[in-house]
């Protein structure tokens, strides 16, 4: 099993800690985040990300960065790849650094990723059933990411029929589910998701912006709800 760390406790019992994913691979912006109140920050790799545009190399390109990341001390996980995931000894160097959990879509899921040191963090995606979530709810110890917003809902206000999934998504499982901003989540939104019983908003670029001003802003005005 995982090891119950500071985060792993904070999404089970309740505290509803913010977790920023890193527009860009930039230490002013991880800087910001935690100054903020972030409790975790979420890097990428071997991914392109469609919210910013942004490609992340592999880990032997981002690794320098990792590295830099890891002096910071705080809570790391890591989006670990679309069709191209690293490799069980990458898996190993990543535990090592110090990240926690690993995160990919439910699709990518290769079977040496479950072997590693990293809690799973498997996303759900746009068109994911039930089964999809009772299929990741089996995995030992892991962690769901609702990742289940079309790209033209994207920077869209969040509805009472998006908040009324991820509740059914919660009341579904008996593990944490954490959300990621693909809609212009408010710190509103984020209360009404904490009633629901989402354990932790993931806040990336669509909510925090791309400086290190506009991070910090929009994680202190969610971590203080």
């Amino acid at each position: 099993m995982y090891p119950e760390t500071k985060l792993y406790r904070a999404l089970t019992g309740g505290a509803f800690p913010v977790i920023v994913s890193l527009a860009r691979h930039d230490l002013d912006l991880a800087k910001a985040a935690l100054d903020g109140g972030a409790f975790a920050l979420k890097t990428h790799l071997n991914a392109y990300h469609r919210a910013t545009g942004t490609t992340f190399g592999s880990f032997a390109e981002e690794r320098p960065f990792f590295e830099q990341l890891a002096k910071l001390g705080c809570t790391l996980l890591v989006m670990a790849g679309q069709e191209t995931v690293p490799s069980p000894e990458e898996m190993e160097a990543l535990a090592t650094l110090g990240f926690e959990g690993f995160n990919v879509y439910i699709d990518h899921l290769q079977p040496h990723l479950l072997q590693s040191r990293l809690r799973p963090m498997p996303a759900l995606s746009s068109d994911s059933t039930p089964e999809d979530i009772a299929r990741i709810a089996a995995i030992r110890g892991c962690i769901i990411e609702a990742s289940i917003m079309p790209f033209e809902r994207y920077r869209t206000a969040m509805t009472d029929a998006d908040l009324a999934r991820y509740r059914q998504i919660a009341e579904a499982v008996d593990i944490p589910v954490i959300v990621p901003s693909q809609l212009n989540l408010t710190p509103t939104d984020a209360a009404k998701l904490r009633q629901a019983g989402i354990a932790a908003p993931l806040l990336g670029a669509i909510v925090t912006g791309n400086t290190p001003q506009s991070v910090r802003a929009a994680v202190s005005a969610i971590a203080s709800i």
